[in-house]
């Protein structure tokens, strides 16, 4: 890993720290060496990561001092609703078939040939690059709709998706079983996209999102029954560690 995509990898998780309130606006954060010590990093990394939240407004580094969180946070940053997995998928759907409409009628070759290697991206079997080849095919489908708003739009659904623990969650447990289907979903998505066919990319993106529904609502249930099960366990261990007492 370059020192670049370090620093930045940290800046991230600093950022999270953020946005999960460890770190609140206004106050100061921990020094280089704690901090260097808690995310197993080096000081110089700390300070580069820093100075790259500082120019975007996270942080604000005061000389003599220290870094504090800046008190107004870009809007980019700001809270995120309490939303499920379900109810960010179903926003997904709405908006991001609509894109799809708008985005066959002004799209260029360019595009067309960049959704293609995404696609090729996502068989790779690498599920690191396919997770991050999924992300730009959905942003470089709402970039070609020339609609500033719905950019602006899905990029925040796709923060909602990463960054809300338990939608994060749920598409992790959806996604690690359904790689053929997304690949070949996302197939129909991009032969519409090139044929310029505006209803075909509308249902095509549409049908996406209905059989990732579906997925998600089975896994929900899943997750629901190996809690309920998890739990039923543990009371029969209480229960039985108490009658030996006795």
């Amino acid at each position: 890993m370059t020192g670049k995509r370090l620093f930045q990898s940290v800046a991230e998780q600093i950022s999270k720290l953020i946005d999960e309130g460890a770190f609140p606006p206004g106050t100061r954060l921990p020094g280089e060496r704690e901090l260097a010590e808690r995310l197993c990093v080096s000081r110089v990394t700390i300070r580069e990561a820093e100075i790259a939240l500082q120019a975007i407004g996270r942080l604000e580094i005061k000389t003599g001092s220290g870094v504090y969180v800046s008190e107004k946070q870009p809007e980019e940053h700001a809270a995120l609703p309490s939303a499920s997995a379900f109810e960010v998928t179903e926003a997904r759907l709405l908006v991001e078939s609509e894109a799809a409409a708008l985005a066959a009628h002004n799209i260029t070759d360019e595009a067309v040939d960049h959704l293609k290697q995404l696609i090729e991206q996502m068989r790779t079997g690498d599920e690191e690059a396919a997770n991050e080849a999924d992300e730009q095919f959905h942003r470089t489908i709402a970039e070609a709709s020339n609609n500033a708003a719905m950019v602006h739009t899905v990029k925040s659904l796709w923060r909602m998706r990463e960054d809300i623990p338990d939608v994060k969650a749920t598409y992790a447990a959806v996604c690690v079983h359904d790689a053929d289907s997304r690949t070949a979903e996302h197939e129909a998505i991009f032969f519409a996209l090139r044929d310029r066919d505006p209803s075909r990319a509308r249902n095509a993106m549409r049908e996406h999102f209905h059989r990732l529904i579906e997925a998600m609502l089975d896994a929900t249930e899943r997750m629901a029954l190996e809690e309920v099960q998890q739990r039923a366990s543990q009371s029969r261990e209480r229960f039985a560690a108490s009658s030996n007492i006795g």
